[in-house]
């Protein structure tokens, strides 16, 4: 088998290639995708060269890790069957091209421990339960038993903070302040409000939880914080983080980093979404055709109007 594929042949060069699948095993799955998101945080960074070194990383890769598809073909062992609607979080099945994260395809074979099936009403938003998984994960502290306390403050109004916004409102808990600096992404609050930092004078947040990636933040932060408070790192950062002690010291300052979401956070949010409790809508802004992939990346990563890129595949099958 063959698909069409998004292949980052190096930093900033972008190909829409035809590849050789991988052949499906007895527990593989086989789904054509109708929708992938572009991530502007990790794609981001595969696509600038500032990714830091991990286990799989290097070029040439497909990248994505939002699609969205239906299985045409399943294993004798696999437990999803032909004509499911399914989530699909990647796959390793280009052969020597990497799959980092391996979802922006028309076609691939996954496993089929990998995928979760998703109510056709969901549509294209389906590929934002992936984001919804990680603002669900760094809330919930992925299941720690130390009691998690939910954000009175979130820094940043891209996608994963709306979310997180929108997840604190659902679990009944105060309505959080967002900070924003850009004014093209103030707009759009749901339930909360949005304003410029430099109009916020409160320094009693219990919990600041950042999805900015601003890697110069916590100095800024600390200020911010009620006695005991803590500070949780839910975006991604390629620099080195610091911050200076004595202010941290005098506040007993917490921070927390929020890790990768995992199945259960998948699970968790696909179960809000599907019953209306959590809301989608209105975080997808552009849509496009994979044969203009380097266009809607760029725009993607480019454009502050653009909250959520989304390629659409349907063509290609």
């Amino acid at each position: 088998m063959k698909t069409m594929a998004i292949v980052l042949e190096q930093p900033e060069h972008i190909a829409f290639s035809r590849l050789d699948l991988t052949p499906p095993g007895a527990d593989d799955l086989v789904v054509d995708i109708d929708y992938s998101g572009i991530s502007t945080g990790t794609e981001k960074l595969l696509w600038n060269g500032r990714m830091p070194a991990f286990p799989g990383m290097g070029y040439p890769l497909v990248p994505g890790y939002e699609s969205v598809g239906r299985v045409v073909a399943a294993g004798p062992a696999a437990h999803h069957r032909v004509g499911e609607r399914v989530f699909v979080p990647g796959a390793r099945c280009y052969g020597e091209v990497r799959g980092l994260f391996g979802g922006a395809a028309s076609k691939i074979v996954v496993g089929d421990s990998r995928v979760v099936p998703v109510a056709d009403a969901l549509g294209e938003e389906a590929v934002l339960l992936a984001l919804a998984a990680t603002a669900y994960h760094a809330v919930s502290g992925g299941g720690k038993r130390t009691p998690i306390v939910p954000p009175d403050l979130i820094v940043g109004h891209g996608v994963l903070g709306r979310l997180l916004a929108r997840m604190t409102v659902v679990a009944g808990y105060a309505p959080p302040t967002v900070w924003e600096t850009n004014p093209q992404r103030a707009a759009g609050a749901d339930g909360y409000p949005v304003v410029h930092p430099d109009a916020d004078a409160r320094r009693d947040y219990r919990a600041i939880y950042d999805v900015s990636g601003d890697s110069q933040i916590l100095d800024r932060l600390v200020t911010r914080l009620a006695p005991g408070g803590e500070i949780v790192l839910a975006g991604f950062y390629t620099e080195p983080l610091h911050f200076a002690f004595a202010p941290a010291f005098m506040r007993e300052a917490q921070i927390r980093c929020a890790a990768e979401w995992q199945r259960p956070d998948l699970l968790a949010v696909k179960e809000l979404a599907e019953t209306g409790r959590l809301s989608l809508a209105g975080l997808i802004t552009h849509h496009d055709e994979p044969l203009h992939a380097d266009a809607a990346y760029r725009t993607a990563f480019g454009d502050p109007d653009c909250l959520k890129m989304v390629l659409d595949w349907r063509s290609c099958q």
